[in-house]
């Protein structure tokens, strides 16, 4: 209805000025009044819903459309004037500002209509005084500022309209954050904070108390869908996700509201954020209840938080517990008692006033017929009979805002006609001028509060936090629990005392509404495919990973020498890894290593008490003394490989086991080589034993062993061991082992020892079907046998055996190679001197020697 309305004024003007010269004025349509009004030298207007919503007819399209037919009296609205009049009354009485100019006013009644406002502006702009024929469209503007309109709808289309004359609008209740952009509302200003600050601050707030899953019934005009669009932008910055955003209007039909139920009840969301106006609210509180919409903890705007009759409506404890932002709580001295004091009104407008009246005590003025009252008004009603919205006076922080409207105005103009003990000129100035001058305006008020306008036109944004709570009366109560100052750095800007807080269901508990339950530390947040980021899984971090923050959306990785623990909330230093003398097998292997050397030892005690007898002496007991020398060192260079790895203790275990076990294996070559030569020495005319007697025994295990030396100062030289943190391996533990360095140095040092064995194995071999009395070479193929098939095997065990266990073989190879030496060559001997002595005989064994 109202676009049409519009329309047909538009096309109307449209058709009376293609009839007129445009240069000149006359008045189009029906003049309309203001409700209020009071003559004075510079003229404020007012626009302000006296009325909550109008008679809706059908339009034929054939005839004029008959004036609105508004009903439903709102009595803020009246509130709203009695707080201009008192600013203009303050003013006018003040001997400091504008001395010797009266200020007067007009206001008018939009009927809660954007087209309505529309026409009351261009009223006040334009006047309704039929102009002289042919006179000129030259005159100023009849108001220098309009206050009002309340909400951001209409203030929307006012400011449009206004705005190319310059005429100031300031509001006092409009906060969608559109009209803070100066290119499409040049000329509006506003002593309200804009809806970005209360967006921010709502997210801000509902991030505060970890609200991450959230529902929202949005205002479906400017208002609400700018400032839901601003919230949603701000809430996702804070990861907070919207489950749903629900346009709402006071004319939806019952099935809109009826799918508006539907969504809410199927929702998990347990915070529901209402951009909202306490109209809308009043009629929903009744929907809500009849559907069981209850035990929702609701986040309210300033346009419903703190109003005392939308309380006073909620009988069934809907909203219980509501907390939300509203202006901050301001007093303005003697602002309540002129509100109260309804005679302003009886003198400014006697026609709006007897609505006025009849609203206020619910009686019929004068015998109204129309009236929707029965009992006669009697005139002598006093208003501290009643309580209603009149009387209550939770808004007095928005009546402070149309006081300092009114005041901004005055002192712009103060400044413009240059008053100081009085005011040289009464002329109106120029609007432009008058609009830039107004948009710097700043001063204090007499309760010493700051007013000033930003580059948009708007205030600070500061806010309270209100907290509806009962009282042991059961009566409501708007109870401040925190504040938030947008001028403050962020971190700063919300406080808020939780313990002050009564929440939904009357609980001490914060309220729980998330989509998936926080992620503890060790874990990673994982978004569900097709869901908001609010709902995800949570994933274990991988090994090697920690995460030690909640909700941690990524897992970090541990630095080389760290590890996750079993939690996987922290990085624990690895596990060093070695062989070593504390642990079952070092201690193991240490003690075989020992028995091997203290066997050795005895052995050779054994020899060297037995030296002169014939069995010492016929296996060349200088290389068996000097085989067990090696064996000794044999055995003692095992535990070189036992304990943490050095630098000098990598170098040393190669290279002592190379050269030890070729000094042994020379030994054993030598006395293989005895063996074949005192075999040969025994045949007619032989003379072989002179070139292989003791001293070329000695002199061939020094050069065999000074081949494995040369070959150990090489592999020193150009490429050693080294200590080295294996980290590849094991992912959790760090392997602390000897790197060889050069491979081939390694490989060349045993391959030269099995060259040697082979080459043992190969004369023992041929030795053994030799006298019994030459039995030794037999003993000797025996512990090649072992040695070759020890150190065969040690190669794929080597290789494919993990951390200590690769120094585990090695030492094993080593132990079980020496064992077999020193068993098969020396035990058999051992065995005869021990417990055989009748057997170690020359004659035993010269008598063994078959005569040919």
């Amino acid at each position: 209805m109202e676009p049409v309305f519009i329309l047909l004024h538009v096309v109307m003007a449209i058709i009376s000025v293609s009839k007129t010269n445009g240069t000149y004025c006359s008045l189009q349509g029906e003049p309309v009044y203001p409700q209020l009004s009071k003559d004075g030298d510079v003229i404020i207007g007012g626009i302000f819903p006296f009325h909550s919503i109008w008679e809706i007819t059908e339009a034929s399209y054939m005839v004029k459309p008959s004036p609105l037919n508004c009903m439903s009296l709102d009595l803020r609205a009246f509130q709203f004037s009695q707080s201009l009049i008192y600013a203009i009354e303050e003013i006018n009485n003040s001997s400091s500002l504008l001395p010797g100019v009266s200020l007067g006013y007009r206001i008018y009644d939009t009927c809660s209509s954007t087209a309505m406002g529309v026409r009351m502006a261009m009223a006040l702009i334009n006047g309704n005084e039929q102009t002289v024929f042919n006179e000129p469209c030259t005159k100023p503007a009849q108001v220098q500022a309009i206050i009002g309109e309340t909400y951001s709808s209409a203030s929307m289309a006012i400011a449009t309209s206004v705005g190319p004359f310059s005429i100031p609008l300031i509001s006092h209740y409009a906060t969608c954050e559109c009209l803070s952009d100066k290119q499409k509302y040049s000329s509006f200003l506003r002593t309200i904070p804009s809806d970005y600050y209360q967006s921010r601050a709502l997210a801000e707030m509902v991030k505060h108390f970890n609200w991450t899953w959230v529902g929202a019934i949005r205002r479906d005009d400017d208002y609400g869908n700018s400032g839901m669009a601003a919230f949603t932008k701000a809430a996702e910055q804070l990861g907070i996700c919207l489950e749903y955003s629900l346009p709402y209007f006071r004319t939806y039909s019952q099935e809109k509201v009826l799918r508006i139920i539907q969504q809410i009840k199927s929702s998990t969301s347990r915070v529901i954020v209402g951009f909202l106006a306490h109209w809308d609210l009043e009629i929903l509180l009744n929907v809500f209840y009849d559907h069981n919409i209850t035990g929702y903890q609701w986040v309210g705007t300033e346009g419903w938080i703190s109003d005392s009759g939308l309380a006073s409506l909620d009988k069934h404890k809907i909203l219980q517990g509501a907390i939300g932002l509203a202006i901050p709580k301001t007093t303005v001295a003697g602002l309540k008692a002129f509100i109260l004091d309804i005679q302003p009104l009886r003198y400014a407008g006697s026609a709006i006033f007897t609505k006025f009246w009849e609203a206020l005590f619910k009686c019929k003025y004068n015998n109204q017929n129309n009236s929707t009252y029965t009992t006669e008004c009697t005139g002598k009603e006093k208003l501290s009979d009643v309580e209603n919205a009149f009387t209550d006076m939770s808004l007095m922080p928005i009546f402070s805002n149309v006081y300092k409207g009114a005041y901004a105005v005055a002192h712009a103009l103060h400044n413009l006609l240059g008053c100081t003990q009085t005011c040289p000129t009464k002329k109106q100035p120029d609007p432009l001028t008058f609009l830039e001058q107004i948009k710097r305006v700043h001063f204090k008020t007499k309760e010493n509060e700051e007013v000033f306008f930003d580059n948009n036109g708007d205030p600070a944004a500061k806010y309270e936090i209100i907290n509806w709570q009962r009282s042991k009366e059961h009566q409501h109560e708007f109870v401040t629990v925190g504040l938030y100052d947008s001028s403050l750095p962020s971190h700063n800007r919300l406080e808020v005392k939780l313990t002050s807080i009564i929440w939904a269901q009357s609980t001490n508990q914060v309220p729980v509404s998330v989509c998936s339950e926080s992620c503890p530390p060790g874990t990673r947040k994982a978004v569900q495919k097709g869901k908001p980021i609010c709902c995800f899984d949570c994933i274990p971090c991988a090994e090697g990973e920690i995460s030690n923050t909640t909700d941690s959306i990524k897992c970090e990785q541990c630095y080389k020498d760290y590890w996750s623990n079993t939690h996987r909330d922290e990085c624990v230093k690895k596990e060093i890894e070695f062989l070593s003398y504390e642990e079952t097998m070092g201690i193991l292997l240490t003690v075989i290593s020992i028995i091997g050397t203290f066997m050795t030892i005895l052995i050779a005690i054994i020899f060297f008490r037995h030296k002169n007898t014939p069995i010492v002496k016929a296996n060349n007991s200088d290389l068996s003394f000097l085989l067990l020398f090696s064996l000794t060192l044999c055995f003692l260079c095992s535990l070189t490989f036992i304990g943490q790895p050095s630098e000098w203790s990598c170098m040393l275990r190669h290279t002592a086991f190379g050269i030890t076990f070729v000094l042994c294996i020379s030994c054993v070559l030598g006395k293989t080589i005895v063996v074949l030569m005192a075999f040969r020495a025994t045949l007619p005319g032989s003379n072989v034993m002179k070139w292989f007697g003791p001293p070329q025994q000695r002199l061939s295990v020094l050069a065999f062993t000074l081949i494995q030396v040369i070959i150990c100062v090489l592999w020193l030289r150009t490429s050693p061991p080294f200590p080295f943190k294996n980290l590849n391996h094991y992912k959790e533990k760090i392997i602390l082992e000897c790197h060889l360095g050069s491979t081939i140095g390694f490989w060349a040092v045993l391959g030269y020892i099995g060259l040697l064995a082979l080459l043992c194995f190969v004369l023992a071999f041929l030795a053994r079907k030799l006298p019994n009395n030459f039995n030794e070479a037999k003993f000797i193929t025996f512990s090649m046998i072992i040695f070759c098939a020890v150190w065969i095997t040690f190669i794929p065990a080597y290789v494919s055996s993990p951390g200590k266990f690769t120094v585990a073989v090695e030492i094993f190879a080593i132990l079980a190679s020496s064992f077999g030496l020193l068993f098969c060559i020396f035990l058999p001997k051992c065995y005869i001197i021990i417990l055989k002595p009748e057997k170690n005989t020359k004659k035993q064994i010269m008598g063994k020697v078959p005569v040919k």
